[in-house]
């Protein structure tokens, strides 16, 4: 069926309200906003328990059931879905027709509205059940911001406090304008749209199925930034309905605002530090460019610190920190004697604002808690005609996972460390290999299209920290090596054995996996295959 033709159009620049449906929710400054449009002489219609704090306010309101002559009923689910609701959204002031059809049937002009919906996002949040969450799925509320964002010319459609303040000042001045009317209509659709985004999420969750033929993502704007990844990009940051501890949900203490590749180098972090339970001791990453530069545990804070720091020094430099407990003077004070971009940690005592407070520019992000490494996702990126979408990586190699292919089988220590190790692959761009000993990366190769090289730079840079220590030796000798896909030949696994290692874990499933093993037998390393990859793009 084709839609109606278009009748030319009489458009205001100003429209003059002089009635209004407010539906919200969020009742916060409800009174005193209505209170400002009372005072210009707006007609006040309501519904439920928005009329009802309206009234014990002392505001004079219209019930919205007066208005349709039907109850609210069905538990409130069906209050606002009549004709004289949507005819006085919907109704063209500029055709006769229309007129006439609103004076045959009663239908009053409703010129402005204010809704804010159920809080069903909210509701998911707080891990409320099933029909808890269907009951605030809102249904009159999208429908109604969608009629009048369609009539966009005639009537003004506010689905926050702010809209309804940017109204008001316009009313002040004799009417809404036509600009902030479309802006306003814009904006609705797209919380709409990433309201019934959230819904389909979540039921597609409910239904422990894959999305289906079509999906949606939405969120709301948190910041508009001064450039993306370089000045001459525009970028915002927008937040999804998954409240997920990190950057996004922290509190900035101090420092600058956050730029794009802060806010993605921020995130790699604090995921990458997450893996490590802090039950099991605290942890440190230091990443650059979205790439750890060292990574450590230790038994305190400090001392992963400095031994994260020391795996590459020079990379740390302008980098980012992530801590997986809360700081401590000591720790934060090291932290600044380098210079660094943020820091990011789920607490902070008194002793380590005042360090940090001696550094303006650095960022210091406190978060109500760590990530959960195992909580399922979604991660999104663009590519040319849509959207490439996977869940997040959750997997989690444990001890029970691995099958040791080697005649030497590892030592209980080379295999928390290959475990360590294989963890700090996950976060590290692909071909990663990750030299670790003693829970701290010694030797990180990252980003390279070849695994040789990889690993190559990773003892390079091993070798390069010794020297700068005063050390003979790099700290390769007697570590173990990680990589995050398998090697298709023995040369990356001869490149470990001449670095010192020890030890390699892999995720196996090469089709040359046997002249490997032979290789690693033929050097005594003892190594392991997890049947787990984790490339990183």
């Amino acid at each position: 069926m084709s839609p109606p033709k278009a009748a030319p159009k009489n458009v205001p620049d100003r429209v003059a309200v002089k009635r209004v449906l407010i539906s919200v929710s969020d009742k916060t400054g409800l009174v005193e906003r209505a209170k400002k449009l009372a005072a210009l002489g707006v007609d006040l219609v309501s519904t439920g328990g928005t009329s009802k704090t309206l009234k014990e306010a002392g505001l004079n309101v219209r019930d919205v059931a007066d208005l349709t002559g039907f109850p609210e009923m069905m538990d409130g689910r069906v209050k606002t879905l009549h004709p004289k609701v949507h005819g006085g959204l919907l109704y063209r002031r500029d055709l006769a027709t229309h007129t006439k059809d609103a004076t045959d049937h009663g239908i009053e002009p409703i010129d402005l509205v204010w809704i804010n919906l159920y809080p069903f996002e909210a509701t998911v949040q707080s891990g409320a059940g099933f029909d808890d969450c269907i009951e605030n799925i809102d249904i009159g509320g999208p429908a109604m911001l969608r009629a009048a964002s369609k009539n966009a010319d005639f009537v003004a459609v506010c689905t926050d406090g702010a809209d309804v303040d940017a109204a008001i000042a316009e009313m002040e001045q004799g009417g809404v304008t036509l600009k902030l009317r479309r802006r306003l209509a814009a904006k609705t659709y797209a919380r709409t749209a990433a309201y019934d985004a959230a819904i389909s999420e979540w039921y597609w969750k409910q239904l422990e199925e894959d999305a289906g033929d079509w999906r949606a993502f939405g969120g709301k704007l948190q910041q508009t930034l001064r450039y993306g990844e370089n000045p001459h990009q525009k970028a915002v940051v927008y937040a999804g309905p998954d409240k997920r501890a990190g950057v996004l949900t922290a509190r900035q203490i101090q420092g600058k605002e956050l730029s794009y590749n802060n806010i993605n180098d921020t995130d790699a972090a604090y995921e990458l530090v997450a893996e490590f339970d802090p039950k099991d001791g605290p942890a440190v990453a230091i990443i650059k460019h979205a790439n750890p530069c060292g990574v450590a545990t230790g038994k305190s804070a400090l001392e992963a610190y400095k031994t994260a720091l020391a795996c590459d020094s020079t990379s740390a430099f302008g980098g980012i920190i992530a801590v997986n407990v809360p700081l401590d003077g000591p720790t934060a004070e090291a932290i600044t004697d380098i210079f660094t971009e943020v820091v990011i940690a789920p607490g902070a005592d008194e002793a380590a604002l005042a360090f940090f407070a001696k550094k303006k520019n650095l960022r210091l992000l406190l978060t109500d808690g760590i990530p959960d490494p195992a909580k399922p996702g979604v991660m999104v990126r663009t590519v040319a005609g849509g959207l490439l979408v996977q869940d997040r990586d959750v997997g989690r190699i444990m001890a029970s996972d691995l099958k040791v292919v080697t005649k030497r089988k590892p030592s209980p220590q080379e295999i928390a460390d290959m475990i360590f190790a294989f963890r700090i692959c996950k976060h590290t761009k692909s071909n990663a290999i990750i030299y670790a000993k003693n829970g701290a990366t010694v030797g990180i190769g990252a980003g390279q299209m070849s695994r040789v090289d990889s690993a190559r730079i990773a003892r390079r840079k091993a070798e390069d920290a010794a020297a700068a220590a005063g050390q003979k030796d790099p700290a390769t000798i007697g570590s173990v090596c990680a990589s995050d896909a398998f090697f298709p030949f023995p040369d990356g696994l001869l490149q470990a054995a001449q670095a010192g290692a020890t030890a390699v874990i892999q995720p196996g499933g090469s089709v040359n996996d046997d002249k490997v093993i032979a290789a690693a037998d033929d050097a005594d390393l003892a190594m392991v295959f997890t049947g787990m990859r984790h490339f990183r793009h």
